[in-house]
Order: structure tokens, then sequence, then C-alpha cells
């Protein structure tokens, strides 16, 4: 695929440059990790038309900006290398937002998408379960009508963002004659439900808490705010994963690149670089980081549509950032293993950003779909093997 920029891709990357330069301020980083401020710098981005630019335009704007896919792209790598906060409302502007443009109606588009682009409500996904983690079609979260609502009973687990979010979408079982893929519906839910919403975090070995588990207890759900109609779940829900690939993991691996010189960089400072196998696992971290590029390229041109394109890309991407907290780990020797400061019982559990990340990437390669369950999914769909039939 042709993906070179012209004049006013350039003139798109210097507004988006200056706009970052202009607004991150000290109170974004330093308050990066405090739920108002990252709430507040969502606002900040849907003010400046910052979110959902890459949104089908076919029903409306929606109170953002238009752009093609080229500049996308700039957007992203304009915002990793500006280095600016972990955003809290992708969940809501990459997933819930394409979805509903393709599933949903009007009046869903209408009711949920405005807010979305003004970073005025965040969402969650209710998707694993205890039971059904990667296989989704065991889900047993169950939603019975009532009148013009549906009671939701249940529970989800490794739900990221819950607590932030205002809006959960919800994978549930309106059928319960159906087994499997049939009988499941995607609903809409409000999180602000007291009693009958509740969120509890899952605290990981890197010390926080982005996990939760979410338990519903006849939480309401407008019978209108069902996408795709009852029944329809499953496939809204495939059509909701197939949407993390493309633009998002090449945006993804500018801000990969930067984590990997700061190593190398570390590396060369250190000495470790004299290091013959060291050398040899940094350069071909570097190589791999291009194969995930041309990789997601190929999934924006010719390749669009290819059934196992978000599988594979996730198998890449989720080993790779694995191996590069590893690598840092090993550059930094023993001291890896020693926090940045001294542990008080104020801050017991103090942890620097490399340290972090190296435990947070354990995760990594299970969150969202095992490498197990994307193995599957490519042996059945790509493959036609046995292994990854639906049963």
């Amino acid at each position: 695929m042709d993906f070179s920029a012209d004049a006013e891709d350039g003139l798109f990357r210097e507004e988006a440059r200056c706009w970052l330069a202009e607004h991150l301020g000290g109170e974004w980083v330093a308050g990066r990790d405090d739920p108002a401020v990252r709430r507040a710098w969502e606002r900040e981005l849907g003010s400046g038309g910052w979110i959902g630019i890459g949104w089908d335009r076919a029903y409306g704007s929606y109170g953002n900006r238009a752009a093609s896919l080229t500049r996308q792209v700039v957007w992203g790598e304009e915002y990793a290398r500006a280095r600016a906060p972990e955003r809290v409302g992708h969940i809501g502007e990459n997933l819930l937002a394409p979805t509903l443009i393709a599933y949903g109606d009007a009046a869903q588009r209408e009711r949920f998408l405005p807010p979305v682009a003004r970073g005025a409500e965040l969402w969650c996904q209710g998707y694993s379960e205890p039971g059904a983690g990667s296989d989704l079609a065991a889900a047993r979260t169950v939603a019975v009508r009532d009148g013009g609502v549906y009671r939701i009973s249940g529970q989800k687990v490794w739900t990221s963002l819950a607590r932030e979010a205002d809006w959960c979408f919800v994978l549930a079982r309106t059928d319960t004659d159906e087994r499997r893929h049939r009988g499941l519906s995607f609903l809409l839910v409000p999180m602000d439900q007291p009693g009958r919403v509740e969120v509890r975090p899952i605290r990981q070995m890197s010390g926080t808490a982005e996990f939760n588990e979410v338990f519903f207890d006849g939480a309401a759900a407008r019978a209108e705010h069902v996408v795709g109609g009852p029944g329809a779940g499953w496939r809204v829900a495939m059509g909701l994963l197939e949407l993390e690939r493309g633009v998002s993991t090449l945006t993804q691996q500018v801000a990969f690149a930067a984590e990997l010189r700061d190593v190398a960089d570390l590396a060369v400072a250190t000495g470790a670089a004299r290091d013959p196998v060291l050398r040899e696992r940094l350069v071909r971290l570097w190589a791999e980081l291009r194969v995930m590029r041309w990789n997601a390229l190929r999934t924006l041109g010719p390749a669009a549509g290819d059934p196992g394109a978000a599988s594979v890309a996730k198998l890449l991407w989720a080993g790779w950032h694995q191996r590069l907290g590893e690598l840092a780990m090993r550059v930094r020797g023993a001291e890896a293993a020693a926090g940045p400061g001294e542990w008080s019982a104020d801050a017991p559990y103090e942890l620097d950003a490399a340290q972090r990340r190296f435990l947070f990437g354990r995760a990594e390669t299970i969150y969202g779909g095992s490498d197990e369950i994307q193995r599957t999914i490519i042996a059945g769909r790509v493959l036609g093997l046995d292994g990854g039939r639906e049963r």
C-alpha cells in the first residue's frame, strides 16, 4: 500500500504537533495517573476536535474533524512522540463508536457518539467472565426483558477502566434457550446504578489496578440500547473485535519505538551494549518492530478484511512488548530489582515506569484474547484446520 504523505499531510502534522506543544502543560504530565486529570485531558482533546478523527462520516461528524487514513496515523504518531498522557477514552473512541456506526441505529449514534467525541463520556467493555475469558461464546451473564428495559445479572472480569467509565457495552444472553453463539445481545449499560452495578478493582503485581470485576444485580439497560437488535450480539461483538487493528496498531508502534530507543540508550550509557548477545536482542526487537509496521500497513491495504489479520497483529505485538520489558530489566541488571526511592508505609510499592511496564506486560499475551485463542482463530478462519472450527 502506498502510504506516503503529501504536502497537506505535512501541514496537518505541523498543526497536530503545535496543538500538542501548546496544550500539553505541566498539569497533564504531573497528574497523568489521577483519574480526574485524565478525564479532563479527554475533554481537552475533544474541544480541539482530536477525538474520532477516523470515524466514518456517512452519518455525520458528531463534533470532530475529518481526516484521511494517512492523517489518522500522523495524529497518532505525533501523540506518541509527544509522550502525551495515556488515553482513558480510547475504548469509546476506537471500539464503541465504529461499532455503533457499523451496527447501531440513528438514535443510538445521535445519543452516544457526540459525548464520546467531546470526551464527556467514558466507556468500558463487558466481555470476559470468570468462566468465559477468551471463549466469549460461553458467556453466562443474563439479560431479561422487563417492559422497556432489560435487567442484567452476572459478572464480568478483567474490565479495563471500569471505575472511570460512565457506560459499559455488555455481551449478555437474552435467550436462555439458545447456546453458545446464539441468543446473545450487545447492550449499552449505564454504570451509575448504585446497588445494581458494583465495581471491584483487581490489584496487579505492578501495584496498579486498571482491571476490575464488575457485578450486575438487576442492572437496567433500555430496550432501545440493544445494538443490532436482540440476538445479534455475537455478530456485533465479533465486528467490534475486528476493529482492534490497523491505524491503532500503527500508532501503538510509535510508542513502542520510543520505548525501544530508551532501552537502547540505557544499554549504551551503562555499557551493557558491549554484550554481543544483548546487542543481538536489541537488533532483533528493532527488526520485529519493522515487521509489525509492514503487517499493519498490509491490513490497511490489499489485506483489509483478512479474517486472521487482527489475531496475527495481537500475537506479534503482545509477545514483542513482553520481550522488550524483559530486555529492559536485563539492561539494568541488579538495579532493576530495587524501587526508585525508599519504600515507606505511605508508598510501600513504588516502581518506576519501566518496572511497571515489565510487570504489566505479563498480562499482554492474555488480555484481548490469549495467544492460544488467537492461534485457534488463525487455524480455523485462515488455515481451515479442525482445531479452529466453532462448536
